[in-house]
């Protein structure tokens, strides 16, 4: 029976323990949960009717385009010429040394 009782104890403490965790103690803040990230988003778009517009786009004509991105990918598959070599080397070949 003492026992019981004391298990009775222990479970109604940590069920009352437990309900802390559950409560919302920032109803502020939770009102404006994502508020932030949707701003951001809205300040990031330049013109948020731009799917509307059907005006030709000016820029390059269509040869100078093509030319222009086969050139770009035959960049990334053909070496550059330079040597590899690291830009930025610490203490390699500086000649000094601690006595």
């Amino acid at each position: 029976m003492k026992s019981l009782c004391i298990l009775v104890l222990v479970t109604t403490c940590g069920v009352i323990g437990l309900t802390g965790c559950v409560a919302t103690t920032t109803p502020r803040t939770d009102a404006q949960l994502g508020e932030a990230l949707s701003l951001i988003k809205a300040q990031q778009v330049l013109d948020p009717m731009a799917s509307r517009n059907t005006a030709p786009v000016s820029g390059m004509d269509g040869k100078s385009a093509k030319g222009a991105m086969e050139r770009y990918h035959e960049s990334f598959t053909k070496p550059s010429g330079e040597p590899s070599t690291p830009s930025f080397m610490i203490g390699v070949g500086t000649g000094t040394s601690a006595k």
